[in-house]
């Protein structure tokens, strides 16, 4: 995927050459209202745009799109209305509102070759990732996708602020969005052709491209060091496990973050193997891997000043000779050992190796996230993340997610679970005996790997992290890059305000 090419408008909107001016519409009592920004869109049409709206059943609800010929009234040939849906009491739109309706608007013109946006006057951020977000499309295995891609995207700039300014905002917020971009090209990668060995290679590009330290360990070295989790998951297939750090030291590092993520490049559930409906959809479990990779080259484009490390953990799970049964004790890394009940809980395997080996580098924060639990959409439905982890943290995070638009809940983990996983042979057991809270009896699970006095926070995305529904806003069918904005607005608080 080329994402569209984004610039500061240079030229007044009624005035520029070009194939579409995006203007927004909102609710009200009586049809669609125009949002700011569409003045000099509306004094084209004497100040009826918004009755030609209505007169085309325009009502400004969230993902609306209605395009309307200016037939020489303007210089561009189109008019397209995004619905924001409905404002705030005092009449305020909020960034994911704008995100949405610029994604939205983007999807509708997809292979326009040039296009002007006034979202960007009431939020820039938010215009730039939705347009970015919404142009999204992962083209790589269709033999007919040339020329279907917006190509040219010029944003008006807000009345406030100086041009330095908003020049520096559309440079964060198009590295952001392309982070975004790249972990859902992970995620959409067939598993044919990301497996832990290609994973490993796609990764190491991105971190040596960005100039980061990056360390590969094989199977050998994997076995040779004691993780247990990894080689006991990946064990199963021919195509072995590997785990990827990347670190990133920024200028004047005021703390020291690890990420950590889930990558399961293939998801078969093992011996305790999956149904066969819908498990193409396994080939997305490694988008907890996906985004921490992408954020942590985020990171460095960004140049936040801190230390990051991501540790990611890549293994297939398969039902082969070779893989690991229910009823095995594992080893894991650090010496605690786990009898392995269920196969299909292997996310939590490989990443307690992970949390283990993250936290030798003494971390002020650690941040995991995964595609862990079928539990988590029972709970939360498919587009909220379950954020568990030490109180405070947890909360400071799924407060994040949701300014982000990602969406975040803060989850308990109840003591009484605990003793669910306890095991006859080992210090615990992967499940529990029974279906009761089995989002927070994982988080249980991890949390016996974490530091005791180490601010963490899982943040559980296996609904949120593939959407299998039509696409909406600025989110298409497929891999959707969550939690990466979230990860990198941590990032930058945590920056901030340590």
């Amino acid at each position: 995927m080329t994402a569209p090419k984004l610039a500061l408008a240079t030229t007044p909107v009624a005035q520029a050459p070009v194939d579409a001016i995006v203007v927004g519409t909102v609710q009200n009592g009586s049809g669609a209202a125009l949002a700011a920004g569409a003045d000099a869109v509306d004094e084209a049409f004497e100040g009826n745009l918004a009755e030609v709206l209505a007169a085309l059943g325009a009502t400004g609800k969230a993902d609306e799109v209605v395009k309307v010929p200016t037939l020489g009234k303007l210089k561009a040939r189109l008019v397209v209305a995004a619905g924001l849906g409905k404002p705030a009491e005092d009449g305020s739109i909020t960034p994911e509102q704008v995100r949405r309706a610029c994604g939205a608007a983007a999807r509708a013109l997809g292979s326009s070759k040039h296009v002007v946006n006034t979202l960007s006057t009431v939020d820039l951020q938010a215009a730039v990732e939705g347009t970015v977000l919404g142009a999204y499309a992962f083209s790589t295995y269709k033999s007919d996708a040339a020329g279907a891609e917006l190509a040219k995207v010029d944003l008006a700039a807000p009345a406030e602020g100086s041009t330095k300014e908003h020049r520096a905002t559309l440079k964060a917020a198009t590295a952001i969005a392309e982070a975004v971009t790249t972990a859902r090209d992970l995620v959409n990668t067939p598993p044919n052709d990301l497996y832990p060995a290609s994973f490993a290679e796609r990764a190491t590009t991105l971190a040596k491209e960005a100039g980061l330290e990056v360390e590969v360990l094989d199977e050998k070295a994997l076995r040779k060091a004691g993780f247990g989790g990894i080689l006991g998951v990946g064990g199963g297939s021919t195509r072995q496990p590997r785990l990827v750090r990347i670190t990133y030291k920024g200028a004047k590092a005021r703390k020291r973050v690890a990420l950590v993520g889930k990558g399961i490049t293939f998801d078969t559930g093992g011996i305790s193997i999956k149904p066969a409906p819908n498990m193409e959809v396994m080939s997305s479990d490694m988008g907890g891997a996906a985004a921490v990779i992408a954020a942590v080259v985020l990171a460095a484009k960004l140049k936040y000043p801190l230390h990051v490390t991501a540790t990611v953990p890549m293994a297939e799970n398969m039902p082969s000779g070779d893989a690991y049964r229910p009823g095995d004790v594992l080893t894991m890394y650090g010496g605690k050992t786990v009898e392995v009940l269920n196969t299909d809980a292997e996310g939590r395997l490989i990443l307690s190796d992970a949390i283990v080996r993250a936290a030798e580098d003494a971390p002020d924060y650690l941040i995991e996230t995964s595609t862990l639990t079928g539990a988590q959409p029972i709970a939360l439905g498919n587009r909220t993340a379950g954020v568990m982890g030490s109180d405070e943290f947890r909360d400071r995070v799924a407060e994040i997610a949701r300014a982000t638009g990602e969406g975040g809940w803060a989850m308990p983990l109840p003591e009484e679970l605990r003793a669910d996983l306890d095991s006859r042979l080992a210090d615990l057991a992967n499940v529990t005996g029974h279906r009761w809270g089995g989002m927070l009896a994982a988080g249980i699970f991890l949390r016996e790997f974490v530091p005791a006095g180490l601010p963490w926070a899982h943040i559980d995305i296996a609904g949120p992290s593939y959407n299998v529904g039509g696409p909406y806003g600025y989110t298409h069918k497929g891999g959707t890059g969550v939690p990466v904005r979230t990860i990198a607005a941590v990032l930058a608080d945590i920056a901030e305000n340590g």
